[in-house]
């Protein structure tokens, strides 16, 4: 049941290093059309996703034992932690500016349909890895779902940025998702640690 299941916990990860590769030319792209740093820093947030998703892969072929599990947790911890940062500099950076982006109806779009898919992996992951008692899995699930939540507040920013003129929405809802990316990044390095 176990090797199944990581096999399947492999296949997951594959799946959202694709899409996250091809999220960062999208949103970068889309991002650059619309003079948006939002879209922009929500595609290189991306990198930081591949990273964590990788460390899992790498997790994911080799043998079971506690040592490589706790690595990986603390790898895993390490980019929650990267990602907090990044958001906290790019959104601070964009309140300080008063950055306005224009209008992008396809990065509503797109945004719209990545958290659909984030949403579904997460869910995938976390039951792959709830079977195989596949921890490093569980806790990058956990970064899949706050990318499904980062997508959701940047659409929601857009979308009011269009609507309402709410310049500023962005950079509040990617300060919430870096608040959630540091306790995870607080709770994955306690549960590396030995006695965690």
């Amino acid at each position: 049941m176990r090797d199944r299941e990581t096999a399947r916990g492999r296949r997951l990860q594959y799946a959202t290093i694709t899409w996250n590769g091809i999220e960062v030319f999208v949103t970068i792209g889309l991002g650059i059309a619309a003079q948006s740093l939002a879209l922009v820093a929500f595609g290189l947030d991306s990198v930081v996703e591949i990273f964590a998703s990788l460390v899992v892969v790498w997790y994911l072929g080799g043998g079971r034992e506690r040592a490589r599990a706790r690595r990986s947790l603390r790898l895993v911890a390490v980019a929650f932690a990267v990602l907090a940062v990044y958001l906290v500099v790019v959104s601070t950076f964009n309140l300080i500016a008063g950055n306005e982006p224009e209008g992008s109806p396809l990065g509503i779009a797109y945004l719209t349909l990545t958290a659909a898919v984030m949403f579904t992996l997460a869910h995938l992951k976390r039951s792959t890895a709830r079977r195989g008692d596949l921890a490093p899995l569980a806790a990058e699930a956990e970064m899949t779902f706050l990318d499904g939540c980062l997508a959701v507040g940047i659409m929601l920013a857009l979308v009011a940025n269009a609507v309402a003129a709410l310049w500023w929405a962005d950079a509040v809802a990617a300060l919430v998702v870096a608040g959630l990316c540091v306790r995870e990044s607080v709770e994955n390095w306690q549960t590396a640690r030995p006695d965690g």
